[in-house]
């Protein structure tokens, strides 16, 4: 049977989110309906929501989920009626990289996520007035009252953690904490700096502070998230408004550079700075998405000391395993999210959108 909820549906490219009532496909045998109790905001929701996608539109975003689930399909066996779920992305389940437990790179990663808004098989998911609606956003869609999701995309967690307090794991933070934990790996004495101080860029300071590390330089052009970024577990702050990040980073780490950088801002000019920056054998992880077709250009001698340039897509995390671990990092006060997070009821969705724009709010939960 189908259902009628309420939504956020983006119109054409450019325009703002509104409510609207929608109808909700009938849930498959690998499908499960969830009550959303709160849900993060991203910027991949901005961006999708401009236009600088083809998603198909008029649409439903939301990835960052989080809610109890209300029914299953037949076939859903790792969660039940009344569970409480982080939604993340989807995965066909078969491929070699899904296989490997590296999900995130998906065979089918981007029309099953990004830019399909259906099903794999071209169904969709989401209509309003008896026509179809982009939905099946990461498999979930998850502004919105109620939402169907690929049973890939939900992941059991501990129900004695607000909801709303652990939404931003299914994108943003597990993105920032894999591209310490998962990629850079910090051994003892490292050097780790996070270009960019934003939802990604702080998850990725508090990893790099639960670590062997023994500085951790945050880089940012706004003096109270530089702040904020110390409070979090940075040794150092840049104000790249006013240093030379490479004479910042030298000066830092006694001439040696970075062995590990986590580039959070998508330009392809602090990416090349932080390149130039990183030591001997050191790792700059590409986490910020400039345009598509966007280049850099590298000092290929420059890159012959070891250096690595490594793209990253949602911290390349397995997510049955590692987020049920963050949500235990959150619990006992080690992971302290709600330092980064404003909460917003789902009709102040278009206030969220302006504060998180405005760099007000870094990482705007809406509550259902």
């Amino acid at each position: 049977m189908s259902i009628t909820t309420r939504a956020a549906v983006v119109e054409s490219a450019g325009a703002p989110f509104t409510l609207s009532e929608v109808v909700l496909d009938e849930p498959r045998p690998d499908e499960a309906v969830v009550r959303l109790v709160a849900a993060g905001l991203c910027h991949t929701d901005l961006g999708v929501a401009g236009g600088g996608l083809p998603f198909p539109l008029p649409g439903v975003l939301g990835h960052e989920g989080a809610g109890v689930v209300e029914a299953v399909g037949s076939a859903v066996t790792g969660v039940a009626p009344g569970d409480h779920v982080v939604l993340s992305f989807t995965s066909c389940g078969a491929c070699r990289n899904c296989h490997g437990g590296h999900p995130a790179y998906c065979a089918t990663w981007l029309p099953l996520n990004l830019l399909g808004g259906r099903r794999a098989d071209g169904t969709g998911t989401i209509s309003r007035d008896g026509e179809p609606l982009g939905g099946h956003f990461f498999g979930q869609s998850s502004f919105a009252e109620r939402a169907l999701v690929d049973e890939r995309s939900l992941v059991k967690v501990d129900p004695d953690v607000p909801l709303e307090s652990i939404a931003p794991l299914g994108c943003g933070v597990q993105t920032g904490v894999g591209a310490v934990w998962n990629v850079l790996k910090p051994t003892a004495g490292d050097a780790i700096v996070v270009l960019g101080a934003g939802a990604v860029g702080l998850s990725a300071v508090m990893a790099a502070a639960l670590g062997p590390a023994t500085t951790i330089i945050a880089v940012d052009r706004v003096a109270e998230r530089l702040a904020l970024a110390k409070e979090l577990g940075a040794t150092h702050t840049v104000d790249a408004g006013q240093a030379t990040l490479g004479e910042a980073i030298a000066e830092i780490t006694g001439g040696r550079g970075a062995d590990g950088i986590v580039e959070t801002t998508g330009s392809t000019a602090v990416l090349r700075q932080g390149v130039d920056a990183l030591a001997a054998r050191g790792t700059l992880v590409v986490v910020g998405a400039p345009p598509f077709g966007s280049e850099v250009a590298l000092d290929v001698n420059g890159l012959l000391g070891g250096k690595r340039v490594v793209g990253l897509t949602l911290g390349d995390s397995e997510t049955q395993t590692f987020i049920p671990a963050l949500v235990d990092l959150v619990k006992t006060g080690r992971l302290p999210l709600d330092r980064l997070i404003g909460t917003y009821a789902f009709e102040d969705i278009g206030q969220a959108v302006q504060d998180m724009t405005s760099g007000k709010t870094i990482k705007p939960v809406l509550t259902f």
